[in-house]
């Protein structure tokens, strides 16, 4: 099973300076929704820790930020919705087209300091991606960790993501929830909101921390129920991706109250960016 392996901090010149990586593999994960497996043209491969993010450049449109989802055999594997120019083009980068990346940016997931803790994942639609690093290393490294929860919602069962991992995972000994937002008679699962499966989810609040990644306003939610549990604010983690465009705190374009997301994040405790939160994206 893939693991992440220590990221140091990019250099100045590579953090400005996109390097040529390769597609060498795209898989639709879902209507609008493809997996890219990029690998580097020059050889050295990128070591990005869970939660970081790169930025990725389709050649001719733009750039934009995109959360790692995984890394294999040297490979940069980003999970990409096409909602812009730019995405749309990324998606539909067939093998052999190259792509820029900057990075590895950002910080990582609290995977350290959640070791002996149980640990609770809460995703919402393609926020699961940015969280399939941390699902994937929490496996492999099973002892260092108490329950392992993993609560997902999407808004159809059409959009559900990396089905045959799902079950893979549950395999392993991960508690594994879906719930969809609608669903015909076909859909055998949950139908609701993922804040649903908080409150009967087994785990214990006062030896937990809790990760979760998704929409702002999914992400505020599930951080209250989370938060009612008896999940300290402070355990509780959320990624965010706030209009980012240098990906390295230079423009102040992704700044949310006193910090800037890409600089100090993407991902924070919950008390500290909660009173920001209610600040609508521009």
């Amino acid at each position: 099973m893939a693991t992440f392996s220590p990221a140091e901090a990019p250099a100045e010149g590579r953090a400005m300076t996109p390097r040529p990586f390769a597609v060498v593999h795209r898989r639709r994960e879902a209507p609008g929704i493809w997996t890219l497996e990029l690998e580097p043209v020059d050889g050295e491969p990128l070591r990005p820790l869970p939660g970081q993010f790169t930025m990725v450049y389709a050649f001719g449109i733009g750039e934009v930020a995109l959360s790692v989802s995984g890394v294999r055999d040297g490979r940069l594997i980003h999970t990409v919705a096409a909602v812009g120019a730019v995405t749309t083009a990324i998606c539909a980068s067939r093998p052999g087209t190259v792509l820029g990346v900057r990075g590895p940016l950002g910080n990582s997931w609290p995977l350290e300091r959640a070791q002996g803790s149980d640990v609770v994942v809460v995703a919402g639609g393609v926020g699961l991606a940015p969280l399939r690093g941390a699902l994937r290393h929490l496996l492999a490294n099973r002892g260092e960790y108490g329950e392992l929860v993993l609560l997902y919602g999407s808004r159809s069962p059409a959009g559900v993501l990396y089905r045959a991992e799902l079950e893979r995972w549950r395999r392993l000994g991960m508690s594994v929830d879906v719930i969809v937002d609608a669903a015909g008679p076909e859909w055998p699962g949950q139908v609701g909101f993922v804040t649903e499966l908080i409150p009967p989810a087994r785990f214990d609040p006062d030896a937990s921390v809790a990760m979760v990644c998704g929409p702002e306003i999914m992400m505020t939610h599930c951080a209250r129920a989370l938060l009612d549990r008896g999940i300290a604010a402070e355990d509780v983690y959320v990624s965010l991706e706030r209009s980012m465009r240098c990906g390295t705190g230079h423009c102040g374009h992704c700044q949310l109250g006193p910090t800037l997301v890409c600089r100090d994040g993407p991902v924070y405790t919950y008390d500290r960016v909660a009173p920001a939160l209610h600040v609508r994206e521009l």
